[in-house]
């Protein structure tokens, strides 16, 4: 599909959006056509005339039975079921390019929380929406950010207001389903002062997806003495371009956990972000990669420290596996005013055979001399030693592997929640 100025126009027309939406999403169209692919990272090579930018299957609905049922069959089959929500503040699942599915608990409502797709946030919370859309993440930031800007279709809107803690995650899924798509979620979370916040997210594809391409934007702020976590696992079929920019931005005592799973895509470039500005926040990322044959997986995270005694600690976790390539790439930078900061990265990879392939790509900066950063990196063949040892107990060499893995990946696993950690296993027990 040739991907025209008309053809955004007409989108932008069919979601009945604002005249100032419109010309935001002609910019983008003209800046995506200016920038080039990045000049780090794996060789990007998409066929942008062949992808299909917008594909809406029907009207959303909060009645589960109300939902087409080839549609609905597919989310049973993949685990996202009905019966679950008890354990979710929360739910939203998109199919192509649009949320179809949505629901929030009563008692979620009366605290004022708001969870909507990020179309509908635009229409009913017109102020909100303009104030945090596009302000930590800007259009022209780089090719795919632009992008987003002139297709974005769907995704989550959430703000949590001040002092409320939600007992229970609300959860997002996300399904690319059409053979040759793109997808282009928004999502925007604000975590105001004193809240708490824990979202979910799982992303997969149609097995047969051929040259498609997944290109979100998440932005997320978390206020004064607020917490997120963000826990996500991303399960893209063989041929699909992952490339996504997520960063959130933490004010004074206030803290952000990434949980990021990736596994399956042709191709990831992915680095969750954290910008520390105010004093004593603080961040976490814990993150897996899973290469194999014609896989490039190229994760990390970056932490930006910009106030006073802020932390930050990133856990990267590589397996490289049947000729993959699994690489760390990340940024930690402590400015002159970031006093009294503290920052912990730790790499680990493993390589299950001779053909696979791991590299580090870190950038770490200090700025003062009252700060401190730590970094450590390992790169190591599966242990011939354990894995003899594991066969001589009666296990096969998969079974052996696939024990080792995880054990490798135990301080991910356990981070995850626990319909998560289930769903990990069964993932990795087919990769």
């Amino acid at each position: 599909m040739k991907l025209t100025k008309k053809f955004i126009i007409d989108i932008s027309k069919q979601k009945k959006e604002p005249k100032w939406m419109t010309d935001f999403r002609l910019k983008s169209f003209e800046k995506f056509l200016e920038l080039s692919n990045p000049d780090f990272g794996p060789t990007i090579n998409i066929d942008f005339d062949s992808l299909t930018y917008y594909k809406k299957v029907g009207d959303a609905s909060s009645n589960w039975d109300k939902i087409d049922k080839n549609i609905k069959d597919t989310f049973e089959e993949l685990g996202v079921i009905a019966a679950e929500e008890k354990y979710l503040c929360g739910v939203s699942n998109q199919y192509e390019s649009e949320v179809i599915y949505h629901n929030l608990k009563d008692d979620a409502k009366k605290s004022g929380v708001i969870f909507l797709s990020t179309d509908d946030a635009l229409k009913e919370y017109p102020e909100l929406f303009k104030e945090y859309f596009n302000n930590l993440v800007k259009y022209d930031e780089n090719k795919y950010t632009a992008l987003n800007g002139a297709l974005w279709s769907g995704g989550s809107f959430i703000y949590i207001p001040p002092r409320t803690k939600l007992d229970r995650p609300l959860q997002s899924y996300f399904r690319i389903n059409e053979k040759v798509m793109g997808q282009f979620e928004r999502t925007i979370i604000i975590v105001d002062e004193a809240s708490e916040l824990s979202y979910i997210e799982g992303c997969t594809a149609e097995a047969n997806a051929e040259n498609s391409l997944h290109a979100g934007v998440v932005e997320i702020y978390v206020k004064k003495n607020a917490v997120c976590r963000y826990s996500t696992i991303q399960n893209w079929s063989v041929d699909v371009y992952n490339l996504v920019t997520k960063r959130s931005i933490v004010d004074e005592a206030g803290k952000m956990e990434w949980v990021d799973g990736n596994l399956g895509s042709f191709i990831t470039m992915k680095y969750p972000s954290c910008i520390l500005r105010g004093d004593n926040s603080s961040a976490n990322s814990i993150s897996i990669a899973y290469a194999k044959n014609k896989q490039e997986l190229d994760a990390g995270a970056k932490m930006i420290h910009l106030g006073k005694n802020t932390k930050s600690n990133i856990i990267s976790k590589s397996i490289a596996a049947s000729g993959g390539v699994a690489n760390y790439r990340g940024t930690v930078k402590i400015s002159a005013e970031a006093i009294g900061s503290e920052a912990i990265i730790k790499c680990d990879t493993i390589l299950l055979d001779s053909l696979s392939k791991s590299d580090t790509f870190p950038k770490n900066i200090v700025l003062n001399d009252s700060s401190t950063l730590e970094h450590e990196a390992t790169v190591s063949k599966i242990s011939e030693e354990k894995l003899n040892y594991l066969l001589s107990k009666g296990l096969s060499e998969n079974a052996a592997k696939e024990l080792l893995v995880m054990g490798f990946i135990a301080d991910f696993k356990k981070e995850l929640p626990l319909e998560y950690a289930i769903e990990l296993n069964r993932l990795l027990k087919n990769l």
